[in-house]
């Protein structure tokens, strides 16, 4: 039976979630706040199949409480739930490690689609010894227009300028140049960066190159080493 760790300071609606879920099959454990949610992940790591986490919560915010989680080395999904509906607040919980982002309210019925999803991608984790492996070796640093990057040491020059990344933003980057010259899909990216399902609809891959693009192009509407290519993917090239 499958694991849920609900974190949920809205105890009606803490209560409501459990009760859908424990009416799907699932075995629940249901806390309400930052620092006891850290304390039943350290307790119960090993048992524990998908949290999902309330972002607005009592000691310690949802962010950090998955960063903390991301920290530890853990990978069990992270499904966050917000009434912040904001791009960048969406970005964030992408950027410290979280799988999927609902914003509140949601639909009952595409919370248990996602739980599901999050759980077989679990179950194939654990199948495969770990996520899955890329397609080429990663690289370790890369120089090419006017950027030089160093992924060991997270350090990226434009035109002898620092430029600051996320880790995400440097996944990303990282997976695209290791792969340079090969048309990579949308859903590559998720499987790979984001550790999403590839099926998933989401618009985060695009917002992340665009990002990306604004940091390393000269000129981000016209880009010459991030290539859209129309109804495939995106495309890395060193030089156009």
């Amino acid at each position: 039976m499958d694991h849920i760790l609900v974190v949920e300071d809205e105890e009606h609606l803490g209560v409501g979630i459990k009760y859908n879920l424990e009416a799907e099959g699932y075995r629940v454990t249901l806390v309400g706040d930052g620092p006891a949610a850290l304390r039943r992940i350290e307790h119960d790591a090993p048992s524990i199949d998908l949290i999902i986490l309330d972002l607005m919560l009592p000691g310690m915010s949802g962010y950090a409480v998955c960063e903390t989680i991301r920290n530890r080395g853990l990978q069990i999904p992270v499904l966050m739930l917000s009434a912040r509906t904001l791009a960048e607040d969406r970005t964030r919980g992408f950027n410290v490690g979280a799988n999927q982002y609902m914003a509140k309210p949601f639909d009952l019925d595409e919370l248990l689609s996602r739980v599901k999803n999050l759980l077989q991608l679990r179950a194939g984790m654990i199948a495969s010894g770990g996520p899955r492996k890329t397609k080429a070796p990663l690289v370790a640093d890369a120089h090419f227009g006017r950027v030089r990057v160093n992924f060991l040491t997270h350090e990226v020059h434009v035109e002898d300028e620092n430029v600051k990344m996320t880790p995400k933003e440097l996944k990303l980057l990282q997976y695209l140049i290791s792969n340079q010259g090969r048309v990579i899909p949308r859903g590559e990216l998720l499987s790979e960066v984001w550790e999403l399902s590839g099926n998933l609809q989401t618009r985060v891959v695009d917002q992340f190159i665009a990002r990306l693009r604004k940091l390393i192009e000269e000129n981000p509407a016209a880009p010459v080493h991030l290539l859209t290519i129309r109804d495939a993917g995106y495309r890395f090239v060193s030089d156009n």
